[in-house]
């Protein structure tokens, strides 16, 4: 009779062997991650910095279309970050947001404006219900983070100059400072904290 593979017998795939199985399985559009469930196969030691930039074995991926497979292979269950195949699931650690925000578009205005945002990795968000904007200010320093959710509990940190451009398409309403996009006012800081 087989012996059951116990947690120590299980082999970490490397970033190659899940790029391969990727690339075996890839259609058009996002693969279906939320729909596998392989067998977790362990952590791998790969890193998303704050600035977007992936690392595998501590060194940065410089291939960019190997970034972009990668993303498109990444799943949030509860506060912890895998990359997902059909027949196994690996463990990496994210900084912070796994994406960055890194420009935008606005057609319209005030309550009509739309904004679409562009990752480092290629995908798009257009901020509204379905992709909300949402800013955490440091207890300290009071400095703030500014998010949208890109897919499926995945965020983008919005970066500071396209932040800087969000600011200049602010408005004041119900007594907050923020931004409008496809019908959905998002809060950014209380207008009486606002410095004159």
């Amino acid at each position: 009779m087989a012996k059951a593979m116990s947690a120590q017998d299980r082999v970490i795939p490397s970033a190659e062997g899940i790029a391969a199985s990727v690339r075996a399985t890839k259609g058009k559009g996002m693969p279906p991650v939320h729909l596998w469930n392989p067998p977790f196969c362990g952590d791998l030691d790969m890193r998303i910095a704050r600035d977007g930039t992936w690392f595998y074995l501590g060194t940065p991926i410089g291939r960019f279309e190997l970034v972009k497979l990668f993303s498109s292979i990444l799943r949030k269950d509860g506060d912890k970050y895998f990359l997902v195949t059909p027949v196994e699931k690996v463990g990496l650690s994210v900084d912070d947001a796994p994406f960055v925000a890194n420009d935008f578009e606005v057609s319209g205005r005030g309550e009509e404006q739309v904004l679409t945002f562009f990752t480092h990795v290629g995908d798009l968000a257009v901020a509204g219900l379905d992709h909300p904007i949402r800013v955490e200010r440091d207890p300290e320093t009071g400095e703030p983070s500014p998010y949208i959710l890109v897919r499926a509990n995945l965020e983008a940190l919005i970066d500071r100059k396209s932040f800087y451009r969000l600011v200049d398409c602010g408005a004041h309403y119900d007594g907050w400072f923020g931004v409008w996009s496809s019908g959905t006012f998002f809060q950014i800081i209380p207008s009486d904290e606002l410095p004159d």
